[in-house]
């Protein structure tokens, strides 16, 4: 029970869309930075590392080489200081940690590519209003009622049909007059 309502707690503050990550995958995490009073997006583009957790409290590690430092940053995946992650390539590795690539540096740090890959976002999961148990006892009770009213229903649905027809009925006299004097030039063209 204390899990299920942790799981409705957390559904509110749950990211509608984000793409799914996975070690080796190149990305560009859009992190808002706050200076003073002004508010920036800063892009972070690396190759993940790691991924972690699940809910709220789901991360990402993305590691990148700049100016020949390795750094490191772990993102919470539905922090509202992440504004988007766009996933830019995926990797092929063998691998759910890749913490191999600290030791690598330059075309032994390179990861190959999945041929065919496509980009597949995760969306929210919503959960069930209400238990089955529940539902079962309120749906007997209003069966009978709509049962009685389903005859009046197929009458209505009757007369829509009568008039189809009547309006294929129109078509078909066009269509059968082109048919008409196609035959009668061809036929005495061919005779004479």
């Amino acid at each position: 029970m204390a899990t299920d309502l942790i799981r409705e707690i957390e559904q509110e503050y749950l990211k509608d869309e984000i793409p799914e990550l996975e070690p080796g995958d190149t990305v560009k995490v859009m992190v808002r930075i706050i200076e003073g009073k002004r508010e920036r997006l800063q892009g972070f583009e690396g190759v993940v590392i790691r991924t972690a957790g699940s809910g709220t409290s789901a991360t990402v590690t993305v590691r990148r080489v700049f100016q020949g430092v390795g750094v490191e940053r772990v993102f919470l995946l539905h922090s509202p200081k992440v504004e988007s992650i766009k996933v830019l390539r995926r990797g092929d590795v063998r691998r759910a940690r890749l913490y191999y690539m600290r030791g690598r540096a330059g075309k032994a740090a390179r990861i190959r590519e999945k041929i065919g890959a496509t980009v597949t976002t995760r969306k929210k999961e919503a959960l069930p209003e209400k238990p089955v148990a529940e539902t079962a006892p309120e749906e007997e009770k209003p069966v009978p009622q709509p049962a009685a009213e389903v005859p009046q229903e197929q009458e209505q649905v009757q007369e829509p049909v009568v008039e189809t027809p009547v309006a294929e009925t129109a078509e078909a006299p066009q269509a059968a007059e082109p048919t008409e004097q196609a035959p009668e030039e061809s036929p005495e063209e061919s005779k004479e």
